[in-house]
């Protein structure tokens, strides 16, 4: 069979460490510091393989998979949406030129409740069931049949109860209710200041423990405002006054709560904290930080490696003696200060030497999870090593371990590593990876309350044990299309295959229902439950796996969002709507659907969709390998993986093939001519063909930003061309700029951009350009202003406007809160919408002050704002799907319809 090799980045120390980060956000790329790592190379690759690559054929007698992004030679590019470089963009493009302070979010929030509202709600568009396997839309380029079903976004923290009653927490999108088990959810965290999930708990009495932060180190993670308690989780809903002590956790993520006594312990990126449980008012108390001049406040809490030197993944808690606390702290790519720490005679926390086969040396401790069996008899660890992710491309996994005396001080024994998992019935080997290829990103451990040798393991698929690890299954592979028993044919699904789970697992919990005790399992694409003692098929997998994604919860992070008219529709009004999306592909809601579809996998980046016809679209995956359909990317009944049947065509830039562009790159089309496309990586890429372009020949260079520079935004109108870039990207040299020129090549010149206050000098996010006079022109700025950033030029403000084509700017930013501008839109009735981290604003004709534009828009990053041909502003929000709202509500006067 053909053998299609992967690419894959190979980045040094040196290169990574440029990507230093901030408090304020969760951590991005794996980084390994100077001077802190055994090793001088870090090689690392962009692990995971989402959808490892898109699986491209599966001819008799085996398995072929093939990059969506193949470019010959060496094979595809597998730019999965956790490598190294791709995470730590979200956030730089939050935090440079330098390093943000503590409580920015928390101020702009509080900013934001004191401003009026326009009149009008927002509409809830991807409130239906998002299906992953839809059968409609199995083009070669599509992931559909892979066994995952309906999905949402990423579930990173999961509670229930005996009683039915199952919480689940969205990365960026709240928590959720459900009464039944699972299904039929209901959102009760959206009064409070920040919707990102570290962890959730019930504890012995009832209440459930909501950690905001989510402790997944990937850059499209957020910071949270500490942790909140509600008493009544049956019946109530967080408020910010459920907050646990003062402000002590907030701008921090909280990967684990572990309780003990009347004492609940919290491992975040700041150290290790307690607090009492029974008298909830006090403030935090700081247990351990390893490096206490790296924290705010500190010596060096301005230094760009700060972020990195406190971090603590776990705690474990003897069940015996409560005193005896090992905690797992380190920055999961490797510094000196990781290890396992227990506290002295003398109170102070020293490293532990030696715990059997669990290591201990700094080069092998990074993230960690503990889990203890109910009857306190067993103690269960994964662990992921910086030096094992150094050294093989393939995984970062140490290995499963076990303490059978179930203390936290063992000894701990081996019961797995990746050549153990590989040999459960791992899908990931057919992709060119081994179990653990994501354990920095990827963990969680379960222990069966009624069975202490009984184990659940989360990495990018789901493992169990029921002997105490001696034998393995992966009950949940990370998709079926390797398997004998897998078919793309619609009438079975995924063949003879039972049902999987999304891969890339965070969050588990068991349960029960009508005397029905399941376990709970969040990943990349949601909830997914089964029976504890379930059942496996003949290819040693769960045969009863069910997806809780009904539709009622609705996490999805888009980066994106097109609209176009549905000319299927009789009405004539019905619009299809299409976006990009984290792990999730690319969705598509035709009028009157009772269920959306995935017509591209992987991820999803920017999206170009024809508003004369919404089956034209122009997607992303990532780094810019543009695709395009137009039909809708249906299948045309053949139902193969032949690649001369497709009904996507991809037509990549050539900066794709150098990955000189960014991970989610901007494209965009000229509204006054859908056929002239702009795509900006290192390169400005111009195409007149619109979307009956079918090679990435066809695009011709307009301009070079120049070595080491990508774009930022696009936009144009009428042959004016305007591309914002940064290099360097992050806050070691930050660097920005305006170039603009003509789509014929003709013109095109830098603006003059000092750094001196005139525009910030921050990641530029956003154009709008006035259709009627190319010369008006508006830009949004990302990040914070100096007043929380400590670098160079952060200066103030978010929006700047312009009449003469940017030789002199205005700040127009008024009222807004100081957040993270994201997407400008200029209205029809003359207004302009802006969105940001946190909501949404309009300002009127004429006026000169902002409000929050309608309500009911949940507090989450808007990521993209396009205007439909229906006469609605769609939002994009990363981590509660899309909405819309209705342009004529605002009349056209300065506030013709009110709520204020």
């Amino acid at each position: 069979m053909p053998n299609r090799q992967r690419r894959r980045l190979l980045l040094s120390a040196v290169t990574l460490t440029a990507l230093g980060l901030t408090a304020t956000q969760a951590m991005a790329a794996p980084v390994a510091q100077p001077g802190t790592q055994p090793n001088p190379v870090q090689r690392l690759t962009e692990a995971g393989q989402r959808h490892a690559q898109k699986v491209t054929g599966k001819p008799a007698g085996g398995h072929t998979f093939s990059a969506k992004a193949e470019t010959g030679g060496d094979g595809g590019s597998d730019e999965a949406e956790n490598s190294a470089e791709g995470t730590a963009q979200y956030t730089e493009a939050r935090t440079a030129p330098g390093v943000v302070a503590p409580g920015a979010y928390g101020a702009a929030w509080a900013q934001l409740q004191s401003l009026p509202h326009t009149g009008g709600s927002w509409d809830h568009v991807t409130n239906k069931p998002y299906n992953g396997d839809d059968p409609r839309y199995r083009d070669v380029n599509s992931n559909s049949s892979g066994g995952a079903g309906f999905v949402t976004g990423r579930i990173t923290g999961i509670a229930a109860d005996s009683d039915g009653y199952v919480y689940a927490g969205g990365a960026n999108g709240g928590v959720f209710r459900s009464r039944t088990g699972g299904g039929h959810w209901e959102p009760i965290a959206d009064k409070l200041p920040t919707l990102s999930t570290g962890t959730l708990n019930l504890d012995g009495g009832g209440r459930l423990w909501y950690a905001t932060g989510e402790s997944n180190t990937g850059a499209t993670s957020y910071v949270g405002t500490g942790v909140y308690v509600l008493s009544d989780p049956k019946h109530g809903k967080f408020q910010p006054g459920n907050r646990v002590g003062g402000a002590e956790l907030e701008s921090t993520t909280i990967h684990q709560l572990r309780f003990a006594g009347d004492k609940v312990w919290a491992a975040t990126n700041r150290g290790v904290w307690s607090h009492s449980t029974t008298d909830l008012s006090g403030p935090w108390t700081m247990e351990f930080a390893p490096n206490p001049d790296y924290l705010p406040g500190g010596a060096k809490a301005s230094d760009p490696s700060a972020p990195y030197k406190n971090i603590a993944n776990d705690i474990a808690i003897d069940s015996k003696d409560p005193s005896k606390v090992i905690l797992a702290v380190g920055w999961r790519g490797g510094d000196t200060y990781n290890g396992f720490y227990s506290k002295a005679a003398d109170g102070s926390w020293q490293r532990v030497a030696s715990l059997g086969d669990l290591p201990t040396d700094a080069a092998n401790v990074g993230n960690v999870t503990f889990a203890r069996s109910a009857d306190g008899s067993r103690y269960y660890a994964i662990d992921q090593s910086p030096d094992v992710m150094a050294h093989n491309p393939d995984t970062g996994l140490k290995g499963i371990y076990v303490s059978k005396s179930g203390s936290p001080a063992g000894p701990w024994a081996l019961i797995a590593d990746k050549d153990k998992l590989k040999g459960s019935g791992s899908a990931l080997q057919d992709a060119g990876y081994q179990p653990g290829i994501q354990s920095w990103y990827n963990q969680f451990l379960q222990v069966d309350p009624a069975n202490p040798d009984h184990v659940w393991a989360g990495l990018e698929e789901v493992f169990e044990t029921t002997d105490g690890g001696a034998k393995w299954a992966t009950v949940a592979p990370y998709w079926n299309n390797p398997f004998p028993c897998w078919s793309i044919d619609p009438a079975k699904q995924t063949g003879d295959c039972s049902p999987t789970t999304h891969s890339d697992q965070h969050a588990v919990a068991i349960g029960s229902y009508q005397g029905k005790t399941s376990v709970y399992v969040g990943n990349d694409g949601g909830i997914y439950t089964r029976p504890v003692n379930g059942q496996l098929d003949a290819g040693g997998h769960a045969k009863d796996w069910k997806s809780l994604n009904d539709g009622t919860i609705d996490t999805l992070q888009y980066y994106s969002v097109g609209i176009g008219k549905d000319l299927a529709d009789r009405s004539g009004r019905g619009v299809i709507v299409s976006g990009g999306l984290q792990d999730n592909g690319e969705s598509i809601l035709r009028a009157h659907d009772k269920v959306m579809g995935s017509n591209f996998g992987g991820d999803g980046g920017d999206t170009l969709v024809d508003p004369a016809n919404g089956c034209n679209i122009g997607e992303e995956y990532v780094y810019l390998d543009m695709w395009v359909t137009q039909n809708c990317a249906v299948n045309d009944g053949s139902w193969t993986r032949d690649p001369s049947k497709a009904t996507s065509y991809e037509v990549a830039p050539p900066d794709k093939a150098t990955s000189a562009a960014r991970f989610i790159a901007p494209i965009t089309t000229d509204p006054k001519d859908t056929n002239t496309w702009i795509a900006g990586g290192q390169h400005v890429w111009v195409q007149h063909k619109g979307y009956a372009i079918r090679s990435g020949s066809e695009w011709t260079s307009a301009y070079d930003l120049g070595a080491g520079h990508v774009a930022t935004a696009v936009a144009t109108v009428n042959g004016t061309v305007y591309a914002g870039w940064c290099g360097p990207c992050n806050n070691q040299g930050f660097t920005r700029g305006i170039a603009v020129g003509n789509t014929d090549g003709t013109g095109w010149h830098q603006l003059n951009l000092p750094v001196d206050g005139t525009l910030p000098n921050r990641y530029v996010s956003s154009f709008a350009v006035d259709e009627n006079d190319a010369q008006h022109v508006f830009v949004a700025f990302s990040g914070f202003s100096r007043s929380w950033t400590e670098g160079p030029g952060a200066g103030i403000g978010h929006l700047f406007e312009t009449r003469d084509g940017g030789a002199s700017w205005t700040d127009v930013s008024a009222n807004l809160p100081d957040v993270p501008a994201t997407s400008i839109k200029l209205l029809p009735n003359g207004g302009l919408a802006l969105g940001t981290d946190l909501a949404a604003f309009y300002r009127a004709p004429g006026a000169t002050d902002f409000r929050v534009l309608g309500r009911n828009l949940p507090t989450t990053s808007v990521q993209q704002l396009k205007i439909g041909p229906d006469g609605k502003l769609y939002a994009a929000t990363f981590g509660r799907g899309i909405w819309s709202f209705d342009l004529r509500r605002l009349g056209h006067g300065r506030y013709d319809e009110t709520d204020d």
